[in-house]
């Protein structure tokens, strides 16, 4: 499914009750990194009230190449003037999911948000997938920080 490097092609596919018109995610820039997805809402919109969330369909399902990702980031503007925010951020969806893709979204803002039908709701970002191999050891290795956590190489 890849044309040329930098380059990798996701496929998508309607769900049943989608409205098609709204078009596929889309990259708003040249330098994108994340490509926009809407709220598909045919049947209307959602209002979630401050504290509240909602799983927002957004009318595709979604075929990523093994060996690839698709997180689900939150749009800054959406942020920052209505405190909307993703539960899950970033959300993954793994190459092997073929189901609907839906967007996790709460209103962390102080006054009720309404989605809107065809709203871009979130932002979409193709990322490598590199597996690991876990081992259980009975020690690791040393460092400078050793086992120093939240704060230890801060100001102090």
């Amino acid at each position: 499914m890849t044309a040329e490097p930098g380059h990798v092609e996701i496929a998508f596919a309607w769900t049943d009750d989608a409205d098609r018109s709204l078009g596929l995610p889309a990259y708003q820039t040249p330098g994108a990194a994340g490509a926009d997805v809407r709220a598909n809402l045919p049947e209307g919109d959602v209002t979630l009230v401050p504290g509240a969330r909602a799983l927002i369909p957004t009318g595709l399902k979604i075929e990523i190449p093994h060996g690839y990702e698709v997180q689900v980031r939150p749009r800054s503007g959406l942020a920052l003037k209505h405190g909307l925010m993703l539960v899950n951020s970033p959300g993954t969806i793994d190459s092997d999911y073929r189901g609907p893709l839906g967007i996790i979204v709460l209103n962390a803002g102080e006054a009720a948000f309404t989605v809107t039908h065809g709203m871009r709701i979130a932002q979409l970002v193709v990322a490598p997938v590199v597996q690991a191999g876990f081992t259980l050891q009975d020690r690791l290795s040393g460092t400078e920080r050793g086992e120093g956590g939240f704060g230890s190489t801060g100001p102090r």
